[in-house]
Order: C-alpha cells, then structure tokens, then sequence
C-alpha cells in the first residue's frame, strides 16, 4: 500500500514538473541572445536536479545540514508543493476555456470575429493569475504567518468536575520541531508567551524535534523556562519515535526539572483538590510502521474513578479510546490543524482531514462507550488538539498560524 502510494506520489510530481519545465524551457528558447539562453536552460536542468533529489531526500536523506542543505531543501519542497497547486489552478482555467471556446462556436462569424481575442487575452492572463497565487502565497506563508504565534484561549466544560477546579488553566504547547526553521531563539518567545499567561499547569505534548539532527536538548532547555505553579510536564510524540530520541527525551526532562510522562501518571492538586495527569508515548495508527496495538493499551489501570483524569497523548486519534476508558480530558497535537488551511464556501479544506477527524480545536465524545452508559452518566469526554508552534515538510503556514493554547477547566 505505501509503495503505491509513493508510486502515484512521484508519478503525480513528474507530471507537475513536465508542465513546469516544457513551458519555461520554450520560454527560454524565445531568447535571442544565445549566451542568455544556454545559461538560463543550464540552471533549468540543474533545478530539476535539484527538485528530484528533495523529492527523493525523505528517503534517502540526501540533502546536507551543513552548507546551506536545510535551505535549499526547504526552498525545493515549497516549489514542489506551489508547483502543484499553481499546475492544478491553470488546467481548471485552461478547461474552462475550452468549455467557453465550444460555446463561443454558436455566435455568428461577425461577433465570433470579435469575442476570440478578447476571450483568448482574457484567459491567458487569468492562467498567469492562477498559476502564480500559490506561489505568493507559499512565500507569504513562509516569510510571514509561520512566525505570528497566536493565544487561543479555551474553556472547557467538564461535566463532574469538583467545584475547586473550576477555572484552573493549563496552558499547552505542541509540536515544537526545534531545527533550521524553529531556532532557540522562536522556542523562547514561545515559552516567555505562555509564561505571561500565568496558567496552573503547563504540558507539552511532544515533536520536540523532526529528525535525530535537529537540536533536542536546546529544544527541551527552552522549554524547562516554562512556569507553572503545578510544573511542567510532556509527552513523547512520533518524531521522537523516528529520531529513536524518547528515552533521551525523558531523560532531559528529568535534568532539567521537569517530567515526562511514558505510560504513567501522577496524582496532582489544585486548591487542595486531587486530579490524575497521564502520559503517554505515541499512539501508533496508520501513520507510522512498526507494531501497532490497541490505542492507550498500556493504561487502563492508571485511570481513576475517585478523581478527574487528564491525558497528554500526541495523537488525537487516541481520543476515541480515552473516551472509553473514562478520561474526562485529553490534550493532543500532531496534526498543526493541516498547516494549510482553505476556506471553500462553508468548507474547510486542510491536508490533516485525510488522516483523523480531530484536526485542531476542541471535541466531545460520549464517555464509557457510544452509548454513554458504562456508569459514567451519559457524561462527554473532552479532547483539544493544538495547532502546533513548528512546520514539518515544507516551513510553511497558512490559515494556520502557530497557537500556544491556554484551557480553562469549568463545571458543567
């Protein structure tokens, strides 16, 4: 299944590209000047080398840290991405065209005479449009929105929740992918955000990192400047997996005096009131290879009837388990709400909907089972999945903007 999908990946960039280069290659060749055009069509074989090796670079890794690679990478995956849509905007306006053209055959020969250039001018000029919004709009979205951190502020109706925890916060970070494109510097604004905040409780709930190059422990040395009156404490997510980084995650959480939670959990109190925080390592699913169980199997022993249950789990799409389970709250990230984001009509298209139904903000499902019964009263658990404060693929956001999320608990 993943070979075909790689297959139709890479058949589908070919196509993409073919477009891209046949029309800028017969564009060169206009040129009169023949030193201009024979440097121009070398650098036009020379970034399509280029663009096969970014495309190839997530599994062979081919592209170096050092030098610049991260950049020219990153340069090459946005083209690849606005390269699509621009491809897909100017057939959709090419095919238009060719519907008005088979209409246009019903005019009288006098006022077809007419209508053709300007229809023709009119449709070559809306291709241009068409083809170079998504690249505009792929460098806005990397120059710009991916840096414009955003306070969401939520509050969260917990049905049974004891009265003195009413109103405690939390405040929540996610998907950090510390590297090139996250420096130290962008996690310590982040951090020195959510500290203004004045939350009860801070969690992270993992993607520290994307890869095992990029600098983890500046990352979670950041992080340990998070201040709360009942600590800071995380979670591992899936990048953590693929760099083979979660013990050492652990372990820098611990060094740097704070805990992440591996199937565990800790009795915490608020206003003299009990709750149980649980955290978990990445929920495997279809996203990733290797052993896939039961969601959240490793847990049920850790959730409590005596007291509110809070859970740190990367992947939303544990929620459905947590629900089962009893788990009044839990707290994900993973999907950076698609970091793509557009506005259809009354529709919302976003790469993260082919992958979980939770994309970002907050859910309620039946507690127990569908039916809410299993003693839990007909009651809703709750789940809020943050946006995210990095980018994976290509370093950029739109419609996204990065979110430090502070929650509120409230009675129900």
């Amino acid at each position: 299944m993943q070979l075909g999908f790689l297959f139709l990946f890479l058949l589908l960039m070919y196509v993409v590209q073919r477009f891209w280069f046949v029309h800028t290659w017969r564009a060169i060749e206009t040129l009169t000047l023949g030193t201009w055009r024979h440097s121009l069509q070398a650098l036009l074989v020379g970034a399509a080398v280029l663009l096969l090796l970014a495309t190839l670079d997530p599994i062979f890794k081919l592209f170096p840290r050092a030098w610049g690679g991260a950049w020219v990478l990153a340069v090459c995956r946005l083209w690849l991405v606005a390269s699509l849509f621009g491809f897909l905007a100017v057939r959709s306006v090419q095919a238009l065209n060719r519907l008005t053209e088979t209409g246009s055959r019903l005019l009288p020969p006098a006022r077809l005479a007419r209508f053709d250039p300007a229809r023709r001018a009119f449709f070559r000029y809306a291709a241009y449009l068409a083809g170079g919004a998504p690249i505009l709009a792929a460098g806005y979205g990397f120059a710009a929105e991916r840096l414009k951190y955003r306070i969401v502020k939520v509050e969260v109706p917990i049905a049974g929740l004891p009265p003195r925890l009413d109103g405690m916060r939390i405040v929540q970070l996610s998907d950090i992918h510390a590297g090139d494109f996250m420096p130290r510097a962008e996690v310590r604004r982040a951090v020195e955000m959510a500290n203004q905040l004045g939350a009860d409780l801070a969690v992270v709930t993992g993607d520290f990192i994307s890869d095992s190059r990029d600098p983890l422990e500046d990352c979670i040395t950041e992080l340990s400047a998070l201040r709360a009156p009942l600590g800071a404490w995380g979670c591992n997510g899936n990048h953590e997996i693929y760099a083979q980084v979660e013990d050492r995650s652990q372990k820098l959480f611990e060094q740097n005096g704070m805990r992440l939670l591996r199937q565990e959990s800790v009795e915490l109190r608020y206003q003299g009131e009990k709750f149980n925080l649980i955290g978990v390592d990445y929920q495997r699913d279809h996203m990733t290879s290797g052993p896939r169980g039961p969601m959240l199997a490793d847990i049920p022993h850790l959730v409590r009837r005596d007291v509110p249950n809070i859970l740190l789990s990367h992947n939303p799409n544990s929620f459905h388990r947590a629900a089962e389970l009893g788990i009044e709250l839990s707290l994900a990230g993973h999907t950076h709400g698609g970091q793509v984001k557009v506005e259809v009509v009354d529709h919302t298209i976003t790469p993260a909907r082919l992958v979980t139904d939770f994309v970002a903000g907050l859910y309620h499902l039946p507690m127990g089972n569908s039916s809410g019964s299993n003693g839990h009263g007909g009651r809703q658990a709750s789940l809020y999945v943050n946006r995210g404060l990095g980018t994976f693929g290509f370093p950029v956001r739109l419609g996204v903007p990065p979110e430090i999320t502070l929650l509120t608990l409230r009675c129900t």
